[in-house]
């Protein structure tokens, strides 16, 4: 029997949050100037998308590389403390945690001070030392393409590796999208593969979100492929010429961070999928995910359980 649902594979980091730092003025050498409680939370894809696919009821691991440091135990104990198996985290002997400053201007605009960090050493050969960690699961989550440079260039090969165990394969990206030349060959191994348009922009060059997607089609995608387009929902295909339309749901409360919206989307679309809901459910499910998340700080907050994320998406499949 398969022991999770999905094992999330990435990027995690420690984040500092600093707030108020007002951004439009340079605080000056030596000054000393008064802030909030600091507050110490944890972010990438890994506790993200992880935490929020936890939160809907899903068996979840994480795996990943940290460093020998204080900031490995926060990573490490905040999975824990949501019931995500963490015996795939392992220690790169020379590498520090993935940490980010994050400063937070009384407008709520942030500015991040990032050291990338650990994940730098995933790549083809972690994968293949993971390989009984992905047999185990039924769906990987693998992500941010585009800001894990040791992934990239073999990311075909990484993702045929982890296909070749039984799991299924979804992908996340992160920064610019990542190279289009590296996404192509890969195209064929991805079972989910659903970029912000902006990301979707950059990889294709084209403007329409099903031009998009016929482009990713055209290059080998056969599984389920979207483009997240923020505040005008989403848009999905099974297969070839098949479109289904999400809309952006409501908040269930203000919006008080946008931060991780992308990621729970994913998280509530590939719960959905695992619990063998139609695409429309599923993306209705992604979408109330996204919408519990901008009502918290940070990107778990707002994360709520499967019967109260799912209750969101009534009013949209009456």
């Amino acid at each position: 029997m398969l022991k999770v649902d999905c094992i999330v594979c990435g990027t995690c980091v420690a984040d500092i949050l600093v707030r108020p730092v007002k951004l439009s003025e340079p605080p000056g050498a030596g000054r000393l100037f008064h802030v909030e409680p600091i507050d110490v939370a944890v972010g990438g894809i890994v506790c993200n998308s992880g935490t929020a696919l936890r939160r809907l009821g899903m068996r979840v691991a994480a795996s990943s590389l940290v460093g020998n440091d204080l900031w490995s135990s926060v990573v490490r104990s905040r999975l824990e403390a949501e019931g995500i198996d963490t015996t795939a985290i392992h220690t790169h002997p020379t590498l520090a945690t993935s940490t980010t400053a994050v400063l937070i201007d009384p407008t709520g605009e942030r500015s991040f001070a990032h050291h990338v960090g650990a994940p730098e050493g995933i790549d083809l050969a972690f994968i293949r030392r993971e390989s009984s960690h992905f047999a185990s699961s039924r769906m990987a989550l693998v992500g941010y393409f585009g800001l894990l440079p040791g992934l990239e260039p073999m990311l075909a090969d990484s993702l045929a590796a982890i296909k070749q165990t039984g799991c299924q394969v979804a992908i996340e990206t992160g920064g610019s999208g990542g190279s289009f030349a590296a996404l192509l060959p890969a195209m064929q191994h991805i079972d989910i593969y659903v970029p912000s348009i902006d990301e979707a922009m950059h990889q294709t060059r084209l403007c329409d979100p099903r031009d998009m997607i016929a482009c990713y089609r055209s290059h080998g995608a056969a599984g389920i492929v979207g483009v997240k387009m923020g505040v005008r929902g989403s848009i999905l295909s099974p297969e070839a010429n098949v479109f289904v339309e999400i809309p952006c749901l409501s908040a269930p409360g203000p919006v008080v961070d946008t931060t991780g919206a992308g990621d729970s989307f994913l998280a509530g679309l590939i719960a959905g999928v695992l619990r063998t809901m139609p695409l429309r459910e599923a993306g209705l499910l992604g979408a109330a995910t996204a919408a519990c998340c901008v009502t918290g700080r940070g990107a778990t907050a707002g994360l709520r359980s499967f019967d109260d994320t799912q209750a969101l998406t009534r009013a949209a499949c009456l």
